[in-house]
């Protein structure tokens, strides 16, 4: 990638990081001010908790958020933005437009969001694995389910009944 792109997305990324610093701030404020209002009635403290909690998961989201743009900038940094974690390959020059935090081409992304364990690190989708051993949800025991994996036993999985 040449210097002039890169720049602009270091630009982008930047803008993004100190938008996601302010915002994070801004949470942590009202979540301190949700805590200064004294509610003496019932209905009045169940907002103020579901004010609360509602603030704490939009935190969550923005820090996880602001460590995928730093991830990015960290990326730039090491000279392997663009490249993706997964596979080592170019991520499509498009991609980076709309997302450039990400992390991962077309193809990883995809792999990753069907749950297949077959890119990366060992270990790196030992959900996905757990959840197809134990039944959850698009797991072992249902429609999604592999059969290249072994079945366990109704011993070991309390889902199952004999």
């Amino acid at each position: 990638m040449n210097e002039k792109k890169l720049d602009a997305f270091k630009k982008r990324l930047e803008d993004r990081q100190r938008d996601l610093r302010q915002a994070i701030n801004r949470t942590a404020q009202d979540g301190r001010d949700a805590d200064l209002e004294w509610a003496q009635d019932i209905g009045d403290r169940a907002t103020n908790s579901y004010d609360k909690e509602f603030l704490f998961h939009q935190s969550n989201n923005e820090r996880q958020f602001l460590q995928m743009v730093e991830g990015a900038l960290d990326g730039i940094r090491d000279g392997v933005f663009g490249l993706c974690v997964s596979c080592g390959n170019e991520i499509n020059p498009k991609r980076l437009e709309a997302v450039p935090w990400t992390r991962h081409c077309i193809a990883c992304q995809e792999k990753l969001e069907q749950g297949r364990d077959a890119i990366g690190l060992p270990g790196q989708n030992m959900l996905s694995r757990e959840r197809r051993k134990w039944g959850v949800p698009g797991g072992r025991h249902s429609a999604y389910a592999r059969a290249d994996l072994p079945q366990p036993s109704a011993s070991q999985c309390p889902s199952r009944s004999s």
